[in-house]
């Protein structure tokens, strides 16, 4: 699998980290092997402007995601997802959690969204949010031992 991240914004975030939570959500998922996933990390303005372009949403979000599904030639583009880590700063504080928890949260939860999960009714809303705690402990776990 490969996983790509570009970060276009000025707060320090651990892409490597972030990349190797995704490969293990991947992973844990049964996802081809030769799958390929996009993490952007934005500012809060770039975050806006893509809210408003793809869900007429005028305002600035902490993470988007942009399933693909393109299969060509042994290759599955999964994807992109959109992170803000600005807005993911005051959800952080909001809950008492570092930024780091924050971003690991809302790339488990964009990568869930390109495998289709979704949070519409309250039964798909506790599957998704058991599975995205399932996976972030997992990973938890493989990274202190």
């Amino acid at each position: 699998m490969d996983v790509f991240v570009a970060n276009e914004q000025s707060i320090h975030v651990d892409e490597a980290r972030l990349a190797d939570l995704a490969h293990h959500a991947l992973e844990a998922e049964n996802v081809d092997e030769e799958a390929e996933l996009s993490i952007l990390i934005v500012d809060p303005d770039h975050m806006r402007r893509l809210n408003n372009r793809f869900a007429n949403n005028n305002y600035t979000t902490d993470v988007l995601a942009f399933p693909m599904s393109q299969e060509e030639e042994d290759l599955v583009l999964l994807g992109d997802v959109v992170m803000c880590p600005e807005v993911a700063q005051r959800h952080a504080e909001r809950y008492s959690h570092s930024l780091g928890d924050e971003l690991d949260l809302l790339l488990v939860h964009g990568v869930l969204h390109l495998l289709g999960y979704d949070h519409q009714g309250e039964a798909d809303k506790m599957k998704m949010e058991r599975r995205t705690r399932e996976l972030l402990d997992s990973f938890t776990r493989s990274v202190t031992t």
